[in-house]
């Protein structure tokens, strides 16, 4: 990939560390490569840290974490020495992404060093190789700050741009020209797949320390990415053949049953699907429209009640079964109606006030459903006891509680229900791309950016509000009625603000806003970091409120925006700094 670059650069910082180039340069390169090879000698004396560490010549557990940390770190070395081929890595320069991802093998390799430590009990249970991997993974990081990164001057006494150079986009790197389709759709193919076996490796770890590990260097190597203008490439590419990489992207989720041996792991991917649906409805109304909602899994409940009593439960008190198609329609049309009942007496109050009786409702919600138990009230609910024994679905003559046999491969219950609610996922996507893009989307914007604004162009902002709160609240019915049939029973415990097992609000919330509000993916993504965290670090789910607290405030300082950016957000957001590249632009030239 040829890259055009502008003469017009911005002035550069100075390194961390005052070394000359070339030999901070190799000296990263070294101690990458250290670190990687680190990974094929034995960590620990003891075989009781989970992974095995214990073997020469074959990577085990965290060290295959650690192992392709320092791989990253020598690419990106390497990238400096303008090697043929590596280019493609670091379109925008390698120097910051280099100290991103020595950062991330520094982190990974000490996470490790600390995690054997504590479990075993004390630095004398290290090897030599975890050792080596101590020093090396110092030493790739004490070279990669001596390498000189480009920045803004004015921004210098800010310690991250200090550290990693300017972290927005380049202002002297000019669009790439168009390749040949076909290698186009090749490249969207290839970052597909990785993406799969990324995520296929995340959700197969069985235990915390590999799952910890596994996410520093994900997000490091994220974030050099993104720093080194290999992700604004790609997003580039990707936006010209926006209907193939959508198929793509739903054929590689397709294909994520297929990939696994036991049932375990599709049912973290269902529920991660069934959440982020729910995200997504609710990105119609935070993101789209502005309107703070903290009750709004409430919606996700009504769904999954309403889908629970139409579908045959013994339990059920209307003792119905619809066909699953009737079910959905039931579930998302009822939700909806209560968003109507919801938004129509109080949409015409603003900011806080709506946040207040929005939690409000959600609190409603779950007093209500615990007592219709036939004691304080009619037995509707099943009140504490919920709605238990719901049936597995039927469509067409296919059960999706009994295994199948595609392929050659068996696909178990929970795996059956994942390519299902992967249909609902897509129905959902359709139907926000559609809203977002349309008049009425346009006018959701119009009232989040400036109700008062809006109102005086001609936009009848209740009407519109009123709309957000119904669309948002049916499409997280849709999801409830799956929700319903996945979990075998409806209990109103978690259907709360916040509490030990999502979904809650606060899970929602933080989903939305740390995905990117107003995009399709970001809430998506948000919804499977976050579910992830809660399945794989059971520790944290006694911190919920204080995970999500640290994670928002380190958000709203360094990334406001999301993970995945609104670009008009995203702008808005990085006026200031913006103006200032361009500026410096200007007085170079």
């Amino acid at each position: 990939m040829t890259d055009t670059i502008n003469t017009q650069q911005t002035p550069a910082l100075r390194p961390a560390l005052p070394l000359p180039e070339a030999a901070a340069r190799g000296l990263a390169a070294v101690g990458g490569l250290a670190t990687a090879a680190s990974a094929f000698l034995a960590w620990t004396y003891s075989s009781a840290f989970p992974g095995d560490l214990t073997v020469n010549g074959y990577p085990g557990g965290l060290q295959w974490v650690t192992l392709v940390a320092g791989l990253l770190v020598l690419l990106y070395a390497l990238t400096g020495y303008r090697v043929p081929g590596l280019r493609w890595l670091a379109p925008g320069g390698a120097e910051g992404a280099t100290v991103i991802v020595a950062f991330g093998a520094l982190a990974t390799t000490w996470f490790t060093l600390i995690a054997i430590a504590d479990e075993l009990g004390g630095l004398a249970n290290l090897a030599s190789g975890g050792w080596v991997a101590g020093i090396a993974s110092l030493v790739a990081l004490l070279g990669a700050l001596g390498l000189p990164r480009d920045g803004v001057a004015a921004d210098a006494d800010n310690p991250l741009k200090r550290v990693v150079g300017y972290p927005g986009k380049r202002p002297d790197l000019r669009p790439a020209p168009a390749l040949p389709v076909a290698v186009e759709l090749l490249i969207i193919t290839l970052a597909l797949a990785l993406g799969l076996g990324i995520f296929t490796f995340g959700i197969d770890t069985s235990y915390g320390e590999l799952f910890g590990g596994f996410l520093i260097t994900a997000v490091f190597a994220a974030w050099a990415l993104s720093r080194s203008g290999a992700l604004g490439r790609l997003t580039d590419i990707t936006s010209r053949h926006r209907v193939f990489t959508a198929v793509g992207a739903f054929v590689a989720a397709a294909i994520f049953p297929f990939t696994q041996n036991s049932d375990a792991n599709a049912s973290i991917g269902v529920n991660l699907l069934i959440f982020g649906a729910t995200a997504l409805g609710l990105n119609v109304v935070v993101g789209l429209t502005g309107l703070l909602d903290l009750g709004y899994v409430a919606f996700l409940g009504v769904g999954a009640y309403t889908g629970a009593l139409v579908s045959g439960a013994a339990t059920s008190s209307l003792h119905v079964t619809f066909p699953f198609w009737a079910a959905a329609i039931t579930g998302a049309a009822v939700s909806g109606i209560f968003g109507v009942i919801l938004g129509a007496p109080t949409l015409r109050v603003r900011g806080d006030y709506l946040a207040i009786v929005t939690l409000g409702f959600g609190e409603i919600f779950r007093i209500v459903v615990n007592n219709l138990d036939g004691v304080s009230g009619p037995n509707v609910t099943g009140g504490p006891n919920g709605i238990p024994n719901i049936p597995d679905l039927s469509i067409f003559g296919f059960n999706l509680g009994n295994a199948h046999t595609i392929g050659g491969i068996t696909l178990g219950r929970f795996a059956n229900y994942f390519e299902l609610m992967l249909v609902f996922i897509a129905i959902i996507v359709l139907v926000f791309s559609r809203s977002s893009s349309s008049r009425i989307g346009r006018a959701w914007v119009a009232i989040r950016e400036d109700e008062t604004a809006a109102t005086a162009m001609g936009i009848n902002a209740f009407r519109f509000k009123l709309l957000a709160f119904a669309l948002g609240a049916t499409l997280a019915g849709l999801a409830g009625t799956v929700m319903a049939h996945v979990g075998f029973s409806v209990v109103p415990d978690p259907f709360v603000f916040a509490g030990p097992v999502p979904p809650n609000s606060a899970f929602l919330l933080a989903a939305v806003v740390i995905g990117g509000m107003g995009t399709v993916t970001g809430p998506l993504i948000g919804a499977a970091l976050f579910y992830l965290l809660q399945a794989k670090l059971q520790f944290l789910q006694s911190y919920q409120l204080l995970l999500f607290g640290i994670a928002l405030i380190l958000f709203m300082r360094f990334r406001p925006e999301g993970l995945i950016a609104n670009k008009q957000r995203q702008l808005e957001f990085h006026e200031d700094e913006t103006e200032s590249a361009a500026e410096l632009s200007t007085a170079g030239a």
